[in-house]
């Protein structure tokens, strides 16, 4: 592994963790160019080994909440933060998805309908105004410390229990399936897009990406600054085979999306304590983006699995396993929410022998809630929006 810095970011006051991202290698790249002028990457089945597709590589990964951090940008970096605060009710249905771990189909409405119509300030000084929550592509991620899978027996079904995405990847190409197919060609000529080969900078409507981090203290979402994508050469067209999670025709079962080639020059933003009250959008026609694991994760999976362990021993009727005396150091880079996660992990490990003396049922489910502290959940899906000026009538919210 590689593990050379993903960048030097011109704000060297704002505080990042090293993480590691997953892109395609250069032995994956098909020779010479399509009928585009373009790169491709090698198709693979979805189960293909990932460490034979992608290398790692450790980038620097800044906090754009810190104070020097510049603000987010969707229409120059490609990504922006929205505020879901002001709906309660959505808040408190947010809340229940992230205990719960799913979705079922008549909260998957519900969160549609909630979203249908709003309104959002961006930085640029345009608004947003969200048109239409496509029902295909609305999915529930769960991933648990260090790549660990929280629940090994988890099949992908539907809209839940899909994996987080570690490879870094864009969800569309403007001029690939399906959207030739639905929108009979005309794709680039209506979305505003940005692609290696073409762009539409004029057009106010937009294909963006809403990502809700339901609980993201690891393998949190990266999103690079497009600005520093030299896409010609680092951008790579791909075909992935949707036929495991999506009931399409045959036409249709490959999606084409984007792969990525690693550069020294790009830059990387995250959020370390970002909750649901907050989303991120991103234009899902190519802008760069994967999970990475924070420093300190490998801690985390170690106490998980402990937990684990001693939960089942205490259901047995057998001794649990003991704690380590004191917590493993920590990356000095370690997330502050991260570092609080393993602290309380590693105290309720370290009181499972007293609670099984003492008969305590309540151990076991403070037990499973410290191992669920430390599981990635995320809702994202795909929304038709409106670029509009930020004055009114336009920034009006529905009623």
């Amino acid at each position: 592994m590689d593990v050379s810095s993903c960048n030097q970011h011109s704000h060297e006051t704002v505080p990042a963790v090293t993480g590691e991202l997953g892109f395609s290698m250069p032995s994956e790249v098909e020779p010479g160019v399509d009928e585009r002028g373009l790169q491709r990457a090698t198709t693979r089945p979805l189960d293909y080994d990932f460490e034979r597709q992608f290398e790692r590589r450790a980038c620097q990964v800044r906090d754009w909440s810190a104070p020097a951090a510049p603000p987010l940008d969707l229409l120059q970096m490609g990504f922006e933060s929205l505020d879901l605060s002001t709906d309660a009710r959505l808040q408190a249905l947010l809340a229940t998805l992230r205990t719960a771990g799913e979705i079922d189909d008549a909260q998957a409405r519900e969160v549609r309908r909630r979203l249908t119509g709003q309104v959002f300030r961006l930085s640029s000084g345009k608004c947003l105004k969200l048109l239409h929550v496509a029902a295909e592509g609305l999915i529930m991620r769960k991933g648990g410390p260090n790549g660990l899978k929280p629940d090994p027996e988890a099949q992908m079904d539907g809209m839940n229990d899909h994996d987080v995405a570690m490879a870094v990847h864009g969800d569309q190409d403007v001029f690939g399936t399906p959207l030739k197919q639905i929108m009979r060609g005309f794709a680039p000529r209506l979305f505003r897009h940005q692609s290696p080969d073409s762009s539409n900078r004029y057009s106010p409507l937009v294909l963006v990406n809403l990502w809700v981090p339901l609980q993201q203290v690891t393998r949190p979402l990266a999103l690079m600054d497009r600005r520093t994508l030299d896409a010609p050469r680092q951008q790579l067209r791909y075909a992935l085979p949707t036929e495991t999670f999506l009931d399409r025709r045959d036409d249709m079962r490959f999606n084409d999306v984007w792969a990525f080639l690693h550069d020294q020059k790009q830059q990387w933003y995250y959020r370390a304590d970002m909750g649901h009250e907050q989303a991120y959008v991103f234009d899902t026609l190519g802008e760069p983006h994967g999970s990475f694991m924070v420093p300190g994760e490998a801690v985390a999976e170690q106490y998980f699995k402990l937990l684990r362990t001693q939960l089942a021993q205490l259901q047995s009727g057998s001794d649990p396993e003991r704690a380590p005396d004191a917590v493993p150091a920590l990356p000095a880079d370690t997330p502050a929410p991260l570092r609080v996660a393993i602290g309380t992990m590693a105290a309720v490990a370290g009181q499972a022998a007293d609670a099984r003396q003492a008969g305590d049922t309540r151990w076991a489910e403070a037990a499973r809630r410290a191992m669920d502290s430390v599981v990635r959940k995320s809702l994202e899906m795909r929304v038709v929006a409106l670029l509009l000026p930020d004055l009114w009538p336009f920034n009006r919210q529905p009623r």
